[in-house]
């Protein structure tokens, strides 16, 4: 008798399990099927507002055209942490870097799709920001920047000292050696000081040299309010995206997952040659004298 009903129990337990089981997996390929459902719908939307044939800045059913901020700088410079402020304010939208490469101008609805497909939530599908944003930190993402120059295009020129930056730069990178991230840092100051003279237009571009951010803060999101025209100002604190920490679009480290600035520097055990450092200098005087000229400065008094 015991026997008998621990049998009926056992099987009933089996069969319990295995509902169980059909059910979550019945769960699992219904929200994948849900997710994929969104997507298509939020894919179709965008594409009837961002695909039409008028101006790359202008989509369907929009007044103004969009705004493009660009963050020109390199690696390790503090772009992400940048790229978080200036994206925690409403009239801004933008993860990071994209990586897409610009032929032209037509290329920003690429960017729009990016950007807004990243960003499905429903109070963005309006659509309404001023400013749709992008961090360039590698020469060949810029095929043509001749649309640098064009009025809604608006520029914020990121540079940071060298011996720091290039030893971050090889603790990110385990593959490269350090000739090769010297070379990497001062062929992108060069094309830093290229776009600068090229776009010509204080009114456009502003020059950020990465310690301002920390030291001078308030003056530096004063300076971003006046020269972005946003009725939001900017604050320390920022909001996480589902990208931040991700691989490829900025920075990995705990710092920029904290959702605030932090001044403390990170320990870097990695040591950068004498010789290298000097030249880096050069290279980063030269570069900061350019954009100097050619850009809005901050003032630090």
């Amino acid at each position: 008798m015991v026997l008998s009903i621990f049998l009926t129990t056992s099987r009933l337990l089996d069969k319990s399990a295995s509902l169980i089981k059909d059910t979550m997996t019945n769960i699992i390929a219904l929200r994948e099927e849900l997710r994929k459902l969104k997507s298509n719908i939020v894919h179709r939307y965008l594409n009837s507002r961002i695909n039409d044939r008028s101006s790359p800045y202008q989509i369907r059913f929009r007044k103004n055209p969009y705004r493009i901020l660009f963050i020109l700088g390199h690696m390790r410079a503090a772009s992400s942490l940048l790229s978080h402020i200036l994206t925690s304010n409403p009239e801004i939208i933008g993860y990071g870097e994209t990586h897409t490469q610009y032929y032209s101008d037509r290329d920003l609805k690429k960017l729009m799709f990016k950007v807004y497909g990243n960003y499905y939530q429903l109070k963005n599908m309006t659509m309404s920001h001023k400013y749709v944003l992008d961090k360039v930190l590698h020469n060949n993402k810029l095929i043509d920047d001749s649309f640098l120059k064009h009025e809604q295009v608006y520029s914020i020129f990121l540079v940071r000292k060298p011996q720091r930056t290039i030893a971050s730069i090889l603790d990110l990178k385990a593959d490269w050696d350090e000739k090769k991230a010297l070379n990497y840092y001062i062929d992108r100051l060069a094309k830093l000081e290229e776009h600068a003279r090229f776009i010509n237009n204080k009114d456009r571009s502003l020059f950020m040299p990465q310690e301002q951010i920390l030291d001078d803060t308030d003056k530096v999101f004063q300076a971003l309010q006046n020269f972005l025209d946003t009725k939001t100002g900017f604050s320390e604190k920022y909001e996480l995206q589902k990208t931040t920490g991700m691989r490829y679009v900025g920075d990995r480290t705990e710092n920029i997952k904290s959702g605030r600035i932090v001044r403390e520097k990170r320990k870097l055990t990695i040591e950068v040659a004498d010789s290298t450092v000097e030249i880096a200098v050069k290279s980063y005087q030269k570069c900061c004298k350019t954009l100097s000229q050619y850009c809005t400065l901050i003032s630090n008094e």
